[in-house]
């Protein structure tokens, strides 16, 4: 059987987040032309427009993060099969979402419904992180040579996991947290430093 190189899929992705995060900015670009319309202060496309460009910064940073998990996990591989390229399909399909859900936090700013929308879109970006972490990990003939996932790894990854399901719930049960529940991702790093501050740092690692 043929080993298939995993160049074209991590090429094909890389594309599609690249162009996911220029998205991001156009809500942005609509702002000016609305402004000189108005015979407005140019100051005002950043005052009048802070909830769409906070919205911005923060799906640039998630959206960011999720790509040097997603990196750091196909540099450990060197072939793939049909459930790691099915799932990281289903990884894009989350972040195509992104400018959307993002477009929405920005239009309709505090609600229960965008907070969740939004939320629930990184939720099942880290999910599918964690399924192509387990594909790679039950295969050995996907990971190269002396490539390990190891407890630190799946740690972090499932621990930002579990973050997300946790963020989600708790702005159900409280929606006042809204947004301040995604602060909730800065616990698992954390934890994993305490837990493994004796270990020696890997490759593997480097997931955090």
């Amino acid at each position: 059987m043929t080993e298939k190189s995993p160049e074209r899929l991590v090429f094909f992705t890389d594309a599609v987040v690249a162009i996911a995060l220029t998205l991001l900015i156009l809500p942005l670009t609509e702002v000016v032309p609305e402004v000189v319309a108005a015979h407005g202060d140019p100051v005002e496309a950043i005052t009048e427009n802070q909830a769409t460009i906070w919205s911005f910064l923060l799906s640039f940073v998630v959206i960011g993060r999720q790509w040097f998990a997603h990196h750091r996990l196909f540099e450990q591989v060197r072939a793939y099969n049909t459930p790691l390229a099915v799932t990281n399909m289903l990884w894009l399909l989350t972040v195509i979402v992104m400018p959307f859900a993002t477009q929405m936090v920005g239009g309709f700013s505090i609600n229960l419904f965008t907070s969740l929308l939004y939320i629930g879109t990184i939720l099942a970006n880290s999910a599918c992180v964690s399924v192509m972490t387990l594909i790679v990990r039950a295969d050995p003939a996907l990971l190269r040579d002396n490539a390990e996932i190891d407890r630190r790894w799946l740690f972090n990854t499932f621990g930002t996991t579990l973050a997300l399901v946790v963020a989600f719930v708790l702005v159900v049960i409280v929606p006042a947290t809204n947004y301040y529940s995604l602060l909730l991702l800065l616990v698992p790093p954390l934890v994993a430093r305490l837990v493994y501050a004796g270990a020696p740092p890997k490759s593997a690692q480097l997931s955090e």
